[in-house]
């Protein structure tokens, strides 16, 4: 059973009243997040520097052989110095609640980079391969193994990744957090050798290093998720599906994902050969340019608010909202090098796109205005050729002459929905670091600008919507996918800015085909081209 690391949520949240209000002489300000180990809180040093401060949870606290293992953990912590990790800055391994203090990066992790944005561009990957290599390398000369190295244990900095939480959670071996047979480590990530409880060496975390990579290369688990005995099983008995992975990386990554230890690639040779791969070869550094510009934009965001990054737990571990667990790329392999890597250099499909719907507006309206009573005589002539009965009454309305709706039939590309609904995803939380990056609403996504073909744009302090999608907008604070259809029935809009959609009022899409509907929540939007934070829940007809 993998034990979880002393993680942080996307987002701070306040101290609760039941949170102490200071540690170690540290004055603690926001939850930064909790874990299987126990909370991370955002802190400040004397002087001012925020630190992650993570405190060990009480019923741990009150096992000794846990404590004397922790503390054993921390000392050889303490001893690392890599560029590449989170340093280690102070810890209380005797105080009643044991905790440790790390320097605070301002990033996300890199689980929550590829849950937003995708999988990452070559260049991108090779040098996150060689960065965490090198934080290997520290970590492994002071003589500790990781032993669950994963995206969620990898923030993002400007500068480059950190790795955290290294050898730490070795010492819930001791603390009731996994029993006798089971593994310490995310299955997904295991060697085969861990996954069978046998002995862990460097070699160990080269193998995550390998499964870790491919996943941020193409978007899912080289071992597949589901169950984590499946998974289990087939990092020990069968190869790894690299199928997504680009051509650049295929050699490297299969060389690390070896069954047997002694056949993986040693870290100082992984860095070599980042060195020499002809992607990295003229710019081998952490400057302007490696990460896609979206990335970029985030950690730009989590630098100008410290309390916003992650430390070490992947979104969705923390509070109830789903996440995509192994992201599917949305783009096809040889499509995939760089989204949002550069600047946004044809807008032009989709200004069009929003250019036709306007132009179709106004030529309803156009119709409506002039057309009232030739749209009576066309209804009604329809509705007398092909069913007489409502001309001239039903049984259900004895004698009732035909009235003219008082509005346009729905298009036949755009039939009303039937009832009946069942929901698909619900409540995901998503993130547009700017206008290089939309809504996927069929996925509950999000994806680079121009990707999607059901989408939500972020534009001009506005939603952009497809031409051919219909929405609403509640008068209250309740909206069912019911209630959906009868506004966009009676009360459809077509613009969706921001400060009508203030305070989280709920909005409504509707599919062309008319057979799903999402239901959004605006949480939050930076001025400019800042992120853009929504609430989103698709339902699609049942049957």
């Amino acid at each position: 059973m993998p034990t979880q690391p002393l993680g942080a949520q996307s987002a701070h949240t306040p101290l609760s009243a039941d949170d102490p209000r200071e540690i170690g002489g540290y004055r603690l300000h926001a939850r930064l997040g909790a874990g299987g180990m126990g909370v991370v809180y955002l802190a400040r040093t004397p002087g001012g520097r925020p630190i992650a401060l993570k405190a060990v949870r009480e019923e741990l606290a009150a096992d000794p052989e846990f404590r004397r293992r922790f503390a054993d953990e921390v000392a050889s912590a303490r001893s690392i110095h890599g560029l590449f990790t989170a340093q280690v800055v102070d810890s209380g391994v005797d105080a009643p609640t044991p905790w440790l203090a790390t320097a605070y990066v301002p990033g996300p992790s890199l689980q929550q980079v590829i849950e937003r944005h995708g999988p990452l561009p070559v260049r991108t990957v090779l040098l996150l391969v060689a960065g965490i290599a090198e934080a290997l390398q520290a970590i492994h000369w002071a003589g500790v193994v990781h032993r669950d190295l994963k995206p969620a244990n990898v923030l993002l900095a400007e500068d480059g990744p950190r790795v955290i939480d290294f050898g730490i959670a070795r010492a819930a071996d001791a603390g009731g957090l996994t029993g006798v047979g089971l593994r310490i480590g995310t299955a997904a990530y295991m060697a085969p050798e861990q996954a069978m409880g046998l002995a862990v060496t460097p070699a160990t975390d080269v193998f995550a290093l390998g499964a870790l990579a491919a996943y941020v290369a193409g978007g899912v688990l080289p071992f597949g998720g589901g169950p984590e005995s499946a998974a289990l099983y087939r990092v020990v008995h069968e190869e790894p599906d690299l199928s997504l992975v680009p051509a650049d990386l295929y050699d490297l990554l299969r060389r690390c994902l070896a069954k047997h230890p002694d056949d993986r690639p040693a870290p100082s040779e992984l860095i070599d050969a980042v060195r020499a791969h002809p992607a990295v070869a003229a710019h081998p550094d952490f400057t302007d340019g490696w990460l896609p510009r979206g990335v970029s934009s985030e950690i730009a965001a989590h630098g100008e608010a410290p309390g916003l990054a992650a430390h070490g737990e992947a979104p969705g571990q923390i509070h109830a909202q789903p996440t995509l667990a192994a992201p599917t790329p949305t783009a096809p392999a040889g499509a995939r090098q760089a989204p949002g890597s550069g600047d946004r250099t044809d807008s032009a499909p989709r200004r069009a796109r929003r250019s036709r719907r306007v132009v179709a507006m106004l030529t309803a309206a156009f119709l409506l205005a002039l057309g009232g009573t030739a749209y009576y005589v066309l209804d009604h002539r329809k509705n007398t050729a092909g069913d007489s009965s409502e001309a001239s009454g039903s049984p259900d309305n004895p004698g009732r002459p035909h009235t003219p709706s008082s509005r346009p039939p729905t298009p036949s590309s755009s039939p009303s929905p039937k009832p009946g609904y069942v929901p698909d995803y619900a409540d995901a939380e998503l993130t547009a670091p700017d206008p290089d990056y939309e809504f996927d609403l069929s996925a509950g996504k999000v994806v680079p600008a121009e990707t999607a073909t059901w989408y939500l744009e972020v534009a001009d302090g506005e939603f952009v919507l497809p031409e051919d999608s219909d929405a609403f907008v509640a008068a209250g604070y309740v909206l069912s996918p019911d209630d959906c259809v009868r506004g966009i029935e009676t009360e459809p809009v077509t613009t969706l800015p921001y400060d009508e959609l203030a305070d989280e009022r709920p909005f409504c899409v509707r599919s062309p085909d008319g057979k799903s509907i999402v239901i959004v929540r605006l949480i939050e939007a930076v001025p400019g081209e800042g992120p853009v934070t929504v609430v989103m829940s698709r339902h699609r007809q049942g049957g």
